[in-house]
């Protein structure tokens, strides 16, 4: 394939947030992109933004957790994009609560949509990657992965994402594939307004108090993570492969 034409990307979980601010981005980086999440309706206001600045996008509806939508999300990509070649897996939820109080449906939830989704989305994308001998996979972890109270099933779910993007570096490698792993810390999106709501604080409050705590003094905005993956995506990042790039404001262990 020749890097003059378009590289097809997917990214999960981009009806809004990080995924969208992702979408957008690696459309203006050039990419034609499947705006990927749950409910396709979703997805308009993104494939919009791309569309009126001149980019090239669709909204696809899947369950990233469900193998067959997946596939038939992939195929449905491959029909009328072209094969992707670019996968961020972004798509997540929450299900906080303190170990005590978590159910099982609370675990599950979690680990599904991340980890499973993850997988099944890499192993259904990566064949057309192999084919075109380039990839580029970047999977979304949380500074969570470190532990966070009321998160067994995050940081799990977010460690667990570590492990698997070094492992699809390893075995990806050699056909021009790179995974690496960007960890946020905090980022002003719905899910952090709706962890504010949980514990009864105003979601501009929250944000003050978590600034307060971060070296560079602000908390992060999803472009602050699209431009992190932007990087990755890219062909000139063709020698960094599994790495963790935490991206929190500052130095996180």
């Amino acid at each position: 394939m020749s890097t003059t034409e378009q590289r097809v990307a997917v990214v999960t979980g981009a009806a809004r947030g990080i995924g969208a601010a992702t979408a957008v981005r690696l459309a203006a980086e050039g990419r034609a992109v499947a705006v990927i999440d749950l409910d396709e309706a979703a997805c308009k206001d993104t494939v919009e933004k791309i569309t009126a600045a001149g980019g090239k996008a669709i909204a696809v509806g899947a369950d990233v957790s469900d193998e067959a939508q997946v596939e038939a999300a992939v195929a449905r990509v491959v029909a009328e994009l072209g094969a992707p070649t670019i996968l961020v897996n972004n798509a997540g939820v929450l299900r906080d609560n303190l170990l005590f109080k978590m159910s099982v449906s609370d675990w599950d939830t979690v680990l599904n949509v991340h980890l499973r989704g993850s997988f099944l989305m890499t192993k259904a994308v990566q064949k057309h990657m192999v084919d075109a001998g380039f990839g580029r996979v970047v999977n979304l972890s949380s500074s969570s992965a470190l532990g966070n109270r009321g998160q067994a099933n995050y940081s799990a779910a977010k460690a667990g994402l570590q492990g698997f993007t070094k492992t699809l570096a390893i075995e990806l490698g050699k056909f021009g594939i790179t995974a690496n792993a960007v960890a946020p810390g905090f980022i002003a999106t719905d899910m952090t307004a709706a962890t504010a709501a949980r514990v009864g604080m105003g979601f501009e409050e929250f944000k003050a108090a978590a600034a307060t705590q971060i070296p560079v003094a602000r908390v992060g905005e999803p472009d602050d993570i699209a431009n992190a993956i932007a990087f990755f995506t890219g062909e000139a990042a063709g020698f960094v492969s599994g790495q963790v790039l935490y991206v929190a404001g500052g130095p996180l262990d």
